[in-house]
C-alpha cells in the first residue's frame, strides 16, 4: 500500500465515534494516525487515556517534535494545533484559531497533505461545523484518499456533509464500517 499516514477529524459526538473507529484497528496497524477532536481549552488528557484503554493500538496525546510511529494514534492536546512536518514528525502550534477551533482539523489535513501527498488517508467524522472541509479538499488535490462518515448516521451531520460538498470523496461509509475499512487495507488476503 502506498499510504503513509491517516488523519482523522471529529468534533461533536466524537468520543464514541473515535472509539468505534480506533477499536477496529489491530495493534500492528502499519500507519500512524493523527487525530483532531475539538476540545475545550482546559481539557486534560482524559480522551487519550480513555481510548488507549479501549483500543489495541496505542493512543496518546501528541508531543511537539515527536516522530509519528505506526500503530499509534496521536491526539491533538487541548488548545494546540497538531501539524505534520515534512520529516514525519509532529508539531504543536499556538497559531490563531481557525474556524473557531484550536486544534483545527483543516490545519492538520493541510499540513499532512503537504508532507504526504497521495500517501495520506483523511477521515472526517461527526461534527457540528465545517472544520475539515477545506483541509479535505486540499488533501484531495494532493492525491490522497478521502473517507467521510455517512451524514445520515452521524450524531452531528454538519461536518461530514460539508466535507462531501467541498470535494470529491472516495468513500462515504457508515461509522461502523470506517474502522474495518482502514484495518482491511492492510489485512493479508
Amino acid at each position: 500500500m502506498p499510504y503513509r499516514a491517516v488523519v482523522i477529524g471529529v468534533s461533536a459526538g466524537g468520543l464514541e465515534a473515535l472509539r468505534e473507529v480506533l477499536s477496529c484497528l489491530p495493534a500492528d496497524f502499519p500507519l500512524p494516525l493523527l487525530v483532531v477532536q475539538h476540545l475545550g481549552v482546559d481539557s486534560d488528557d482524559f480522551l487519550a487515556r480513555w481510548l488507549d484503554q479501549r483500543c489495541a493500538i496505542k493512543v496518546k496525546e501528541a508531543e511537539d517534535k515527536e516522530p509519528a510511529a505506526p500503530g499509534t494514534a496521536y491526539l491533538a492536546p487541548a488548545n494546540y494545533h497538531l501539524l505534520m512536518e515534512d520529516d514525519g514528525s509532529l508539531a504543536l502550534s499556538l497559531e490563531d484559531w481557525v474556524n473557531f477551533s484550536r486544534p483545527s482539523i483543516d490545519l492538520l489535513f493541510e499540513s499532512a497533505a503537504e508532507a504526504y501527498g497521495k500517501g495520506l488517508i483523511a477521515v472526517v467524522l461527526t461534527g457540528a461545523n465545517d472544520d475539515g472541509s477545506r483541509g479535505l479538499a486540499a488533501m484531495k488535490r494532493s492525491g490522497g484518499l478521502a473517507v467521510v462518515q455517512d451524514p445520515a448516521g452521524a450524531e452531528f451531520p454538519v461536518m461530514p456533509r460539508a466535507a462531501i460538498q467541498a470535494t470529491q470523496v472516495d468513500f462515504v461509509l457508515p461509522l461502523p464500517a470506517i474502522g474495518r475499512f482502514l484495518a482491511n487495507l492492510y489485512r493479508p488476503a
